[in-house]
């Protein structure tokens, strides 16, 4: 928090800043989804973050910066997308 700033506190509280997925207008579409659907994405979704992050820590290790960082992103993401299928009412 920046006290010369207050705004920058109260942005970073918003749940659009913290998982940018959830200003996209498809994921409140998925609503309209089945709970049991909704809760079967999320476990992919858990799967495929788990397996990215494990991928771009051994691209990592193999000292392969870019490779790292794609799978890194596609964890993040996954991970992202999946919280904000479990936020949805």
């Amino acid at each position: 928090m920046n006290p010369a700033n207050p705004r920058s506190y109260d942005r970073s509280l918003r749940r659009e800043v913290r998982n940018p997925i959830l200003a996209l207008p498809a994921i409140r579409s998925l609503q309209t989804m089945p709970a049991e659907t909704r809760a079967a994405l999320t476990v992919l979704l858990g799967d495929l973050a788990q397996d990215a992050a494990a991928r771009a820590d051994h691209a990592w290790r193999r000292h392969k910066a870019p490779m790292a960082a794609y799978w890194k992103a596609v964890a993040v993401y996954a991970r992202h997308t999946a919280r904000a299928i479990r936020a949805l009412p």
